[in-house]
């Protein structure tokens, strides 16, 4: 069944109970790409998605789990590996909140990696989905000094989730070809609702980044009602057709997903 709203970044691994998640969607019209934390959970990950066609898994390192210590060295270097071979990547990408001070080093090394091991290994129809605290120039950065934001055939679909960066940065990853995905969290506050405004619809993928905290009990229909308020809510901000607004997000989802 082809979904008729896609979840562009959540995590299955941090809901309780995941499989029971995973059991629902694709009846439920709900296509969801699920963004991994650490890279040592992707073989579980990727088996739930293979017997479940509505669900792609991503294998990521969540720069928390580098700036706490949680993962290290040998975690970047199983990232490297298992990225190098497929096509769809998240979590990545750098935090340089306060609280994270001092780490900043680490996870720089970590996604210069990772784009290394990308760029060596290019497969078409690659997927990033960014997570970018503090830290979206730097992001860029690495992307632009490894030519993964230049156009051709094997560039990587570029995702910011949550973008909560300068309006300048904004500007930047816009005119890169970046894609933003949002979700309700983001549009609570006033930065992320101009900022919604101003991306073009033809980059625009609505999120949950469900859940909110780890083990939360979550239920595809939860899923389905924040996505459903997120696209009704941008409807508003850009005064657009409802029905619109959902077409192209749905087109952009089975654009970069490459959904079927």
């Amino acid at each position: 069944m082809e979904p008729r709203l896609f979840d562009a970044h959540c995590h299955l691994d941090l809901m309780a109970p995941p499989d029971a998640v995973a059991d629902a969607p694709t009846a439920l019209g709900l296509g969801l790409f699920d963004c991994g934390v650490d890279p040592r959970d992707f073989s579980a990950a990727n088996e739930r998605a293979r017997r479940h066609p509505g669900i792609i898994a991503g294998v990521g390192l969540h720069p928390w789990r580098l700036a706490d210590g949680h993962c290290g060295f040998a975690e970047v270097n199983l990232l490297c590996e298992v990225a190098a071979q497929e096509r769809y990547i998240g979590e990545v990408g750098l935090d340089f909140s306060a609280r994270f001070a001092g780490s900043e080093p680490l996870q720089i090394q970590a996604l210069n990696r990772l784009c290394d091991a990308l760029v060596q290994h290019p497969l078409t129809g690659r997927v990033i989905s960014i997570h970018a605290v503090r830290s979206a120039g730097a992001v860029l950065d690495v992307l632009e000094s490894h030519g993964l934001l230049i156009p051709n055939p094997d560039s990587p679909a570029i995702i910011f989730h949550w973008f909560s960066g300068t309006s300048g940065e904004l500007t930047r990853a816009r005119n890169a070809g970046c894609y933003f995905s949002v979700n309700e969290r983001m549009l609570a506050t006033k930065r992320g609702r101009e900022y919604a405004r101003q991306i073009p619809l033809d980059r625009l993928l609505l999120e949950t980044d469900a859940p909110a905290e780890p083990n939360t009990e979550t239920s595809t229909q939860s899923l389905i009602r924040s996505l459903t308020r997120t696209s009704e809510r941008i409807t508003s901000l850009k005064n657009c057709d409802a029905k619109r607004i959902e077409s192209i997000v749905l087109t952009n989802a089975r654009s970069v997903f490459d959904l079927r």
